[in-house]
């Protein structure tokens, strides 16, 4: 992106110049961060052990306790200190895949790509069935199939037929699309059909949730072996989910499978065209109940200087994942660079003014839980605002959690203050691609819950790769779709934010804090 255009986006957001011309970079410093960083990288090494060898790491699961335990250890022999696993609040339940065995036996054999939903139980032993298609628009369709299901396993005729793709999976951004990014966000008009259309959407949605819940509780009553759902994607890529909650008192549900739409629609043509499918699965699932509390992997670089070494910068990714594949680039990738970026500062014997403070959270895919919990606890309450004396001392909290692609600049979250000092910051990485500084904001991962209470918290634009069409919570999501150089390139970045955020005279500018929620009355 051209620097002129930035600067003109800048001014237009309210900032001047003054802000550039008093930061100032440690060349020096740079330099031996880039050299440690892109030279002596262990962030795939770091990545092999947070997939292939703790596998899964579904919330509360064995897996995510082995990568929290691998984390720990790591992080205290690279020489950080106050290192623990500290707890956020209760959770519930833990989840396992103990054996996934499926296919179509006739009329031949065919092993079938799929994965048990998150949270539904095993088949107890092998369930060997016809196939039937079970069609019910309405509760009361349910009523010609009481008696017929037992052991059976069902299908839903309501999968959507494929279509070819003409585009690579893979893509970076190219320079146009990086400009658009530092443009103004387009206003969202109040036109009024598209409130209905949306209200309507959202009401089917429910009426369609609600009938699910329904046929749930009539498969279960009526002891049905085994549900085959199709899983969104193509190629024998499909995006996992769960079946079931994880609470200590949830409803029981049947046995289900998520599986790849082609071998789906092949059961499904099959089965409609009057030919019998027979079907076998064994599926164990165990459920871990012993301790529900969700835990925080949190260590630090303690602060040197007398004055600021009370304060702290944050770094972090959420650690937890999906189950069907092993969670690579969501968000090992992410857990790896952090982890990697304070392994470069300690590796170097910098003295950081400020503590530097890396968080892995848990149970970010069932929403935010660990960072909120922990933002809670430290910093204060994001409805009432009501704040606690930790929130005047922390300067930034820094996120990646957007796949394996590099860095390629910053959402500034409308902290449009930070524009100026990111930018030069930015500068010594021209040349890996890291240019772009945005007011937008973006959604979806662990810095929202320090942004709701205006500590500054942002995550990193990176190029998406195959993010959202094939390895985004899909059984596709392992460690072979990461890419070294774009990691080495954002664990360096990072590291220089983080040891910049830390030596600067001044915390990072804040917004403006929101006003506290008020209950509305009925």
């Amino acid at each position: 992106m051209k620097r002129t255009f930035l600067f003109s986006a800048l001014l237009l957001s309210g900032m001047s110049f003054q802000a550039l011309a008093q930061e100032t970079v440690d060349a020096q410093i740079t330099q031996k961060i880039r050299t440690e960083g892109m030279d002596n990288s262990k962030v795939m090494q770091t990545a092999f052990y947070l997939t292939d060898v703790s596998g899964p790491r579904l919330s509360n699961s064995p897996g995510l306790n082995r990568a929290e335990e691998w984390a720990v250890n790591t992080l205290k022999s690279y020489g950080l200190q106050n290192v623990k696993l500290e707890p956020w609040g209760k959770f519930g339940k833990g989840w396992e895949i103990q054996k996934n065995y499926s296919a179509m036996t006739s009329p031949y054999y065919h092993s079938i790509i799929a994965t048990p939903k998150a949270w539904t139980p095993g088949t107890n032993g092998l369930v060997k069935s016809e196939i039937v298609i079970l069609k019910a628009d309405t509760i009361t369709d349910l009523d010609k199939y009481k008696g017929t299901l037992k052991g059976k396993v069902v299908i839903f005729d309501n999968a959507t037929a494929l279509t070819t793709s003409f585009k690579s999976d893979g893509n970076r951004y190219t320079d146009e699309e990086l400009e658009k990014l530092t443009a103004p966000a387009e206003a969202r008009t109040g036109n009024q059909n598209s409130n209905n259309n949306f209200a309507a959407q959202r009401a089917t949605f429910m009426r369609m949730r609600a009938l699910r819940g329904q046929i749930n509780d009539f498969l279960l009553q009526e002891n049905v072996g085994l549900v085959l759902g199709s899983g969104r994607g193509k190629h024998g890529t499909y995006f996992t989910s769960n079946g079931a909650s994880y609470a200590e008192d949830a409803k029981p549900v049947a046995p289900e499978l998520e599986m790849s739409a082609e071998d789906y629609l092949r059961l499904l043509r099959l089965v409609k065209a009057g030919i019998k499918v027979e079907f076998e699965a064994d599926i164990k699932t165990a459920f871990f109940d012993k301790d529900t509390q969700g835990y925080n992997v949190i260590a630090e670089i303690p602060g040197t200087d007398k004055k600021l070494k009370d304060e702290v910068v944050m770094l972090g990714g959420h650690l937890d994942s999906w189950h069907a594949g092993t969670g690579a680039t969501d968000n090992a990738a992410g857990s790896a660079v952090m982890i990697e970026a304070v392994r470069i500062i300690k590796s170097l014997n910098l003295k950081p003014k400020r503590t530097i403070r890396i968080a892995l959270w848990s149970s970010e895919e069932q929403g935010l839980f660990g960072s909120r919990g922990y933002v809670a606890s430290h910093f204060g309450d994001s409805k009432t605002m009501v704040l606690k004396p930790e929130h005047e001392k922390i300067s930034a909290y820094y996120n990646l959690d957007n796949g394996t692609g590099k860095i390629r600049g910053i959402y500034l979250q409308g902290n449009v203050a930070a524009g100026p000092i990111f930018e030069q910051w930015f500068a010594p990485f021209k040349d890996l691609g890291a240019t772009t500084i945005t007011s937008r904001n973006t959604g979806g991962t662990d810095h929202q819950s320090f942004d709701a209470l205006s500590i500054p918290g942002f995550q990193f634009i990176q190029d998406e790769i195959e993010y959202n069409s094939r390895t985004h919570h899909t059984n596709m999501d392992t460690y072979d779709r990461l890419i070294e150089a774009d990691l080495k390139q954002a664990a360096t970045i990072i590291a220089s934010f983080v040891y910049n955020t830390a030596q600067r005279a001044e915390k990072i500018p804040r917004k403006e804090l929101p006003k506290a929620q008020v209950q509305g009355t009925n």
